[in-house]
């Protein structure tokens, strides 16, 4: 092996000592610039501090409320929308997505009682209000609910 094969480790970089004498390249301020706040130890301002200028975050108007994260968006079938399927037909989100009562197959859909129902169904929803359930029973109908919580 020749001086000329020979290889520096690469991505190894030496680092910066500062602070050791004028004699070093890097004494006298050691790389702090001039004076004042940020040449001393401990000298650093908070994040969004303006130099005593009101800060843009206290300068912005405040928002009211809040956005809950638990918040759920349903889709809403009423009871009347349903008179377009078949006696004893199954309702599921399938059938109300090819029949165009909802517009989204990963939305959750809640059934209202509004309107009269005019069939005998089978249906399956994730919630249901007690107006939609004894309107599809009192037509021989059941209901699935799938999230049980109060309704």
């Amino acid at each position: 092996m020749s001086l000329l094969e020979l290889k520096s480790k690469s991505g190894k970089k030496r680092r910066k000592i500062v602070g050791r004498g004028n004699g070093s390249g890097r004494g006298t301020f050691s790389t702090r610039g001039g004076k004042g706040q940020t040449a001393r130890s401990g000298g650093t301002r908070r994040p969004g501090f303006e130099g005593g200028q009101t800060p843009a975050l206290r300068r912005m108007p405040k928002l009211k409320g809040f956005k809950n994260p638990n918040h759920v968006d349903y889709q809403i079938v009423n009871v009347e929308a349903l008179n377009v399927f078949d006696n004893n037909a199954e309702v599921n989100l399938e059938s109300l997505l090819a029949k165009k009562l909802i517009s989204k197959k990963n939305k959750p859909v809640k059934l209202l009682g509004n309107g009269k129902l005019e069939k005998t169904l089978n249906i399956t929803v994730h919630k249901a209000s007690v107006e939609a359930i004894k309107a599809v029973e009192d037509n021989k109908g059941k209901v699935k609910v799938l999230i049980s919580k109060d309704v």
